[in-house]
């Protein structure tokens, strides 16, 4: 499963949609907004998203790990809008049988979901903005 969420992110009630008696590991990712970036003191970050998009293709990375790695469940949300410092942007969360398969597929997802989706964000410093920042190299096809 994978979302887009305009509400801040609760990592309690996320890890309960993916847990099962079958699963023996459990590995999560928070993607938090720090207080710096280049030597910038951040004051927030904002985030925009062509959620259709990220859904669609989220989905298909959720599917790629599982099809990859030997896990029972995986879930990732990232948020759009206004973060303060020490907010949740992204969580993934992975359950499967032995610890291994989750770390793989875990770091797999939060790769291809900054590699492939359309999101943009935007720092804020204290002395001014970025602007939007395109992602990564969601111009690209990916093969």
């Amino acid at each position: 499963m994978f979302q887009i969420s305009s509400t801040p992110l609760e990592n309690i009630s996320l890890k309960k949609d993916i847990l099962s008696q079958d699963a023996g590991a459990f590995v999560c990712f928070e993607g938090l907004v720090r207080n710096h970036n280049e030597g910038k003191k951040v004051s927030a970050l904002e985030y925009e998203a062509f959620s259709a998009l990220c859904e669609k293709e989220g989905l298909k990375i959720i599917t790629e790990a599982l099809n990859q790695f030997n896990i029972l469940n995986a879930k990732c949300v990232h948020r759009i809008g206004k973060l303060s410092i020490s907010e949740m942007a992204v969580w993934v969360g992975v359950s499967s049988a032995h610890r291994e398969a989750a770390f793989k597929a875990c770091h797999y997802i939060i790769d291809e979901v900054k590699l492939r989706l359309p999101i943009w964000k935007k720092e804020y410093y204290i002395n001014g903005d970025s602007g939007w920042v395109s992602c990564e190299a969601c111009s690209h096809p990916h093969t």
